[in-house]
């Protein structure tokens, strides 16, 4: 199986498809459905789209060498400021925002000056330029999710799904409340590796569909679906 270069310019084109898919869910939304819980615990899916809209500016503060946030503080406050709001303007806050966002990523240059040139994120995080628009590819298929309007985790896109069990995988790797040593395993062979120090053997080898294994790994869902050869770890929260 083989998928796009992760190039920068990869990305922008999945991140464009991702939020287009995102915007046409929000559009069938009104009022009521909005101010509805989402599947993430205490936040309705007002807040789910007021976070999206956000987190692009965010970003663009980012590109420009800014804070990510004023504070998270001021991060909290505006997304509980964003959320009663009605389906209309949700809507078109999250698709302004992206848009201003994919302009930002457009106008990058080659090099150190641009996509090669080292930015800082929330809590002493850096990382290069051209991984910010994978980092927005998962805040948009995870939350879009996380919405519960009928995008499931079976709905996102296959190249996505391997590429976020690896980078979750990584994260855990040698986490300080992730001992166990963990392979996670698809039904056709491939596989990860996480948690403890690696070694041969795996204490707990888990085992399903890819977008099963994504959904467990990064919290959205409890594990139905796999099988495991000893209890599933309790993985840790960021």
């Amino acid at each position: 199986m083989s998928y796009p270069e992760h190039s920068p310019a990869a990305d922008c084109a999945a991140l464009r498809d991702a939020t287009a898919r995102l915007l046409d869910s929000v559009s069938r939304l009104d009022d009521a459905e909005i101010t509805a819980p989402s599947r993430l615990p205490g936040w309705t899916r007002g807040h789910v789209l007021a976070h999206l809209a956000r987190n692009s500016d965010a970003l663009l503060n980012v590109l420009a060498g800014k804070p990510m946030y004023a504070a998270a503080e001021a991060r909290d406050a505006d997304i509980e400021a964003g959320a009663p709001r009605p389906a209309v303007d949700q809507s078109e806050d999250v698709a302004v925002t992206a848009l201003r966002l994919d302009g930002a990523f457009e106008a990058q240059p080659e090099g150190e000056s641009g996509w090669q040139r080292v930015v800082e994120l929330r809590n002493g995080v850096t990382d290069l330029v051209a991984n910010i628009p994978w980092r927005r590819w998962i805040e948009v298929e995870l939350h879009h999710v996380d919405l519960g309007v009928g995008y499931r985790l079976g709905d996102v896109p296959a190249e996505f799904v391997d590429r976020e069990i690896a980078n979750m995988a990584e994260r855990y790797t040698g986490h300080p409340d992730l001992t166990a040593r963990v392979e996670l395993r698809t039904e056709d062979g491939r596989s990860w590796r996480t948690g403890g120090a690696a070694t041969d053997d795996a204490d707990v080898v888990v085992t399903g569909p890819p977008a099963a294994l994504m959904g467990w790994i990064t919290g959205r869902a409890d594990g139905s679906g796999l099988s495991a050869s000893a209890a599933l770890p309790v993985l840790p929260t960021f």
